[in-house]
């Protein structure tokens, strides 16, 4: 492999892929039903797990209830997501798996949809809110430029990734999204066109929202 894999700070970061399942009510913001996470490192020249998977339906406000599109894209039902832990509990168990110290970045497929999510449910979820994000559709447009979208399922089918049964879940959306970024990452190394993690960051990454600098009001002295 070449100068990415090679880099310090790439070996010392583990790397989260992360999907949420989500409702859209009129009037707020997405409301998470359902979180997924694998945490990946780089080590010995292979990826590895970092530890177990995490998954967990969440139980959405009465104001985001599930309705039959959520059930028909994500087959989940009100039934399930009524009986699931809250935000606060399924986020914070999902939140001490984060260890003080230690250098992650979430990776996620449109990144921006996670972003806010994990923003709006910060107050549940304060270790996972201070991290910030490697997108890989912009990743994939540095370095498979030329696909005729950069959909996750266009992506799956450029590498030869079988679609999972339950798509549209979000462990399952997880894995595929992490079998994604290491072809990504290893195209890119192999090809020299990432030299460090730094670049990675330049091409790919996104600004948790909770570590922007706050905008102060126009005629604030």
């Amino acid at each position: 492999m070449g100068g990415l894999t090679e880099d310090p700070a790439f070996l010392a970061t583990t790397f989260v892929v992360i999907d949420f399942e989500a409702t859209t009510p009129k009037g707020y913001p997405a409301q998470p039903i359902e979180v997924a996470a694998l945490a990946l490192r780089y080590e010995e020249g292979a990826w590895t797990a970092a530890c177990r998977p995490f998954a967990s339906l969440i139980r959405p406000p009465a104001f985001a209830p599930v309705t039959p599109a959520v059930t028909a894209q994500t087959g989940l039902t009100v039934e399930q997501v009524n009986q699931a832990p809250s935000p606060a509990q399924a986020l914070g168990a999902l939140d001490r798996r984060f260890a003080a110290g230690k250098q992650y970045l979430l990776v996620a497929q449109h990144a921006a949809t996670e972003a806010n999510i994990i923003y709006n449910q910060r107050e549940h979820c304060p270790a996972l809110a201070r991290i910030d994000l490697l997108d890989t559709i912009p990743l994939a447009k540095y370095v498979v430029p030329g696909l005729p979208s950069y959909q996750l399922d266009m992506l799956l089918a450029h590498f030869c990734i079988k679609q999972p049964a339950d798509r549209h879940r979000a462990y399952a959306d997880v894995d595929v999204t992490a079998q994604v970024f290491v072809r990504l990452v290893s195209a890119a190394d192999e090809g020299g066109q990432l030299s460090d993690l730094a670049a990675l960051v330049k091409i790919a990454g996104r600004t948790a929202k909770c570590n922007m600098p706050a905008q102060g009001g126009l005629f604030d002295i």
